[in-house]
């Protein structure tokens, strides 16, 4: 079966669909430019499909690559048979690849390799023949004894041999495959502590055990940490008599030879000594890979879900970064995220400050006309809330307040950067202004940030980096082209995250915008110093420009497209100026009246007498809606342009420049503040959801800490994870069922 079979098949897609996505991923195209103007080609596929294929499309060219260099390298010993060819041809993995070259692979010297080079391979052979029934092992030995091979008696023989045939048990990859599976079924993870007596957050995993096959991957994850911290001592137990009863099965042939308990002997040597270590290490890497897999997917579809929190447009804000000693850091930005002023307010100890606090809020309230005050939810937020909730009421402002995840903001703040793009500003200061600019656009911020410092993960720093950082920087870039950029506002932190762009043509965007001024046209991008043809192709239909020359410049219709889209505005007769202000809402109307199937007209069916006639005629005609379809078909071929195409186009052409983050749940505002002591068991809530892992969600109910509503307790359905239910960002109602008041932790249910 080739790539293209396998993929179309596990896929559940059509061959030439396949065929034509990998030719395009094969001509450098980049996946958010084939998941958007390619529709054609790979039938509609999302971005989430086309990468999820793009990684298997590369697993398994590797996996062809491997085969080839494998049988080269079995040839090369003159040791190739058709079989094993063939089986090597046959396997659909890498391990089974390794597994089938392991007796061929070079070996550093062993026991086994010393035993051969002393002569004693004829002896193993005979011993795995298990021909004779009768006589002596002892006395088939004597031959071997060689004091120069360093062979002094018959006993040394038979153990060399017995060395021989261990190895060859261990090498065979059906017994390799087997063991394997049977370790990962039937072993079991064994935690215990490395000092009993020390408190450590490891506490339930010091006298701990569970299935291999069944152990949950936070979990996995956590063992390892501990592990790692050397608090705790990891082991796999596996019922030993049962893998050896395995071997012993598989390799006695004749239960009569005089061989059969040397042979019993030697498979049980073969397990512990070779086979046992490998596949209880490969059992720790399965459970391993497996669980940073899941975290990696917990981690990106978080961070898509946070970074898709839509914007909140209109805010003129005062952003408070809290703080004890040092104070609290204010900026104050305008409505576009520009510095208007910064100062230093100290409303929590040890200056606690109140009053002045107050008389600097209201200077600020009412010289910048604010309606939004965002604090940070770092050290002092909770009593930085208190202050800024009872200076809300107590002078009766029309001000909300929200509570931002500062996560990653210090990171900002203080990189190479921030550094470029606020010079004269301190530290501190560049948090402020990071933390109200989340609130504004939290995408446009956040991608200035290491994406696994935004707080959304689990055990994102214990898992393979490499991994993590791939998908992460696919999940950014996925978001920041489903969403498209202004060309003329963007910062290369933006930019750099676009199709096709990296961060060297992202500055050398800026740096033209800056020389030449504004953007007035896509095409000016060629004139961008190292943005070829090919680049402007990827991305030029993610850069928008608002009130540009040519309108269409402002949407996601790709400058390729233009031609087919003017002569559509064309022949419904509507100015492409007014596609801005809304002028093409009623597009599908024109397109179905234009060409739609035509009604022909009904012609009074002289069989039917009297009001069966008149019934017959006033039937009602069919919805113009239900013609769509057709007409867009028709019309498509006569653009001669694509189906999939066009209906994007349309859609454009409805609502411009469209927004998919307004369709995310709004920011939850308050202008009041709970204490952990309000909260009260059975107490109903609203709150968002802050962070999905495997075990639960964490929900921000208004107080410092938020609650967990643990996976048990999110809906009254079976669900397999967190994630079949809640994302991150949602708005949810919940209820407390406990409260520890002295670890300040809160438990909760969704299932009201």
């Amino acid at each position: 079966m080739s790539i293209i079979e396998r993929l179309a098949e596990e896929f559940s897609l059509k061959p030439q669909q396949v065929e034509s996505t990998v030719a395009l991923i094969d001509e450098g195209n980049t996946i958010p430019f084939i998941a958007r103007y390619r529709k054609e080609a790979t039938g509609g596929l999302s971005d989430v499909v086309l990468r999820d294929l793009e990684e298997r499309l590369t697993y398994l060219r590797n996996l062809d690559e491997r085969k080839e260099e494998v049988i080269r390298l079995i040839e090369e010993q003159g040791k190739l048979t058709e079989e094993l060819k063939e089986k090597i041809l046959e396997a659909q993995v890498l391990q089974r690849v390794e597994d089938l070259y392991k007796p061929y692979k070079h070996k550093k010297a062993t026991r086994a390799s010393k035993a051969k080079a002393r002569g004693l391979e004829p002896l193993a052979l005979t011993f795995w023949a298990q021909e004779q029934e009768t006589g002596s092992i002892e006395e088939l030995a004597l031959p071997f004894i060689d004091e120069e091979k360093e062979v002094p008696d018959q006993q040394a023989a038979i153990t060399g041999a017995m060395d021989i045939i261990a190895e060859m048990i261990s090498d065979d990859p059906e017994l390799t495959a087997a063991i394997r599976q049977q370790t990962q079924e039937k072993g079991l993870i064994v935690t215990e502590a490395a000092d009993s007596e020390e408190k450590t957050v490891y506490e339930m995993y010091y006298e701990y055990q569970e299935g291999v096959s069944k152990i949950p991957n936070h979990r996995i994850l956590a063992i390892n940490r501990g592990e790692k911290e050397k608090k705790l001592k990891v082991k796999v137990n596996v019922p030993v008599e049962e893998m050896e009863a395995l071997l012993t099965d598989a390799i006695i042939t004749n239960e009569k030879s005089i061989f059969t308990d040397l042979l019993k002997d030697t498979a049980a040597d073969a397990y512990k000594r070779l086979m046992a270590p490998s596949a209880e290490r490969e059992a720790r890497n399965m459970l391993t890979e497996r669980a940073e897999l899941e975290a990696v997917k917990v981690f990106a579809k978080n961070t898509e879900k946070l970074l898709m929190v839509p914007p909140v447009k209109g805010a003129r804000i005062i952003s408070i970064d809290p703080g004890y000693r040092t104070g609290c850091k204010v900026a104050v930005i305008n409505e576009t995220g520009k510095l208007l002023a910064y100062t230093t307010v100290y409303p929590t100890q040890p200056k606690h400050d109140v009053a002045g606090t107050e008389a600097t809020l209201k200077k600020l309230v009412d010289k910048y006309k604010i309606n939004v005050i965002v604090i940070g939810n770092g050290t002092g937020s909770r009593e930085t809330e208190e202050v800024v909730a009872a200076f809300i009421k107590k002078n009766g402002f029309p001000i909300s307040y929200t509570i931002v995840n500062e996560a990653g903001a210090s990171v900002y703040s203080a990189s190479k950067l921030a550094t470029e793009e606020y010079p004269d500003l301190d530290v501190t200061t560049r948090g402020a202004m990071s933390l109200g600019r989340r609130l504004q656009d939290p995408l446009a911020e956040l991608v200035k940030i290491p994406t696994k410092s935004i707080g959304v993960g689990q055990y994102q720093h214990d898992i393979n980096q490499g991994l993590l950082e791939t998908a992460l920087d696919n999940v950014v870039e996925d978001c920041v082209n489903r969403v498209g950029v202004d060309l003329n506002t963007a910062s290369p932190s933006l930019l750099a995250h676009v199709a096709g762009i990296n961060m060297g043509i992202a500055k050398n965007i800026v740096a033209y915008r800056e020389e030449q001024g504004v953007f007035t046209d896509r095409k000016q991008l060629k004139k961008v110093a190292k943005l070829g043809e090919k680049t402007f192709k990827q991305c030029a239909g993610f850069m928008r420009i608002a009130e540009g020359k040519n309108p269409l410049d402002a949407t996601s219709v790709h400058p390729e497209s233009y031609s087919a889209a003017e002569a559509m505005l064309t022949r419904l007769n509507i100015d492409k100026k007014e596609i801005i202000g809304g002028g093409a809402a009623d597009i599908e109307e024109k397109i179905v009246q234009l060409y739609g199937p035509k009604d022909k007209p009904k012609k009074l069916d002289t069989r039917k007498k009297g009001l069966a006639a008149l019934a017959e005629l006033s039937k009602p005609k069919e919805n113009p809606k239900q013609n769509l379809g057709k007409a867009i078909e028709n019309m498509a071929k006569e653009l001669e342009i694509g189906t999939m195409t066009l209906k994007d186009i349309i859609d454009e052409m409805k609502k411009p420049g469209r927004d998919p983050r307004e369709d995310a749940p709004a920011v939850i505002f308050r202008n009041d503040v709970r204490s952990f002591e309000d909260l009260k068991v059975d107490m109903e809530l609203m709150g968002t959801v802050r962070n999905v892992v495997d075990f639960g969600a964490f929900v921000d109910i208004g107080v410092k800490n938020d609650g967990l509503v643990h996976i048990s307790q999110i809906s009254n359905k079976y669900i397999k994870h967190p994630m079949d239910a809640v994302s991150v960002g949602d708005t949810v109602k919940v209820k407390i069922i406990n409260i520890d008041y002295e670890k300040q932790k809160i438990g909760l249910t969704m299932k009201l």
